[in-house]
């Protein structure tokens, strides 16, 4: 079964700017922990990292729900210059209350100079019946105010002018 729950907001910069700084920039600094989230620590097997098909390794600190280490695998599964980004997490090496793989899609469009609209977009797949009352209402009230501060992590990137680490 599959969940969906979706952000919106403004950017003000560049069309690019809010095109690349979510995905090509350091990802510990999109992903700082939350609740029960663990923030991000850094990546491996990431040199092609940007490129649809290619894949890169995601490690986090310990948290009270994950030890630390490799938690799982982002792969690239579309990339539309300046428009959209559709990315897969998964492989994961803990529990996560029976989900298998989330997919997420970021969409892009200026609206005027320096204006542009982000549409943010997961989709969470479940694979344990049992479990589908709590996956829909992790999805729909955890996950989204997740995906709200990482809106605002990457709103921070962006004032920052953080460097892109990929192409």
């Amino acid at each position: 079964m599959t969940f969906k729950t979706e952000v919106s907001t403004i950017y003000n910069c560049t069309l690019e700017r809010a095109f690349k700084t979510p995905m090509l920039c350091d990802v510990s600094k999109v992903h700082t922990g939350y609740g029960i989230m663990p923030k991000v620590s850094h990546c491996t097997m990431d040199e092609n990292w940007g490129i649809p098909g290619y894949s890169k390794n995601i490690y986090v600190q310990k948290s009270l729900t994950q030890k630390g280490g490799l938690a799982s695998t982002d792969k690239v599964l579309e990339r539309i210059e300046n428009k959209y980004w559709r990315i897969e997490v998964g492989n994961f090496k803990s529990w996560m209350l029976g989900f298998n793989k989330f997919v997420g899609e970021w969409n892009t469009t200026a609206l005027k100079p320096n204006k542009v609209l982000i549409v943010y977009t997961y989709t969470l797949y479940a694979d344990t019946m049992l479990l589908y009352p709590l996956n829909w209402l992790f999805t729909k009230i955890f996950w989204k105010r997740y995906m709200k501060h990482v809106l605002e992590n990457i709103r921070n990137m962006i004032a920052n002018n953080e460097p892109y680490l990929y192409n």
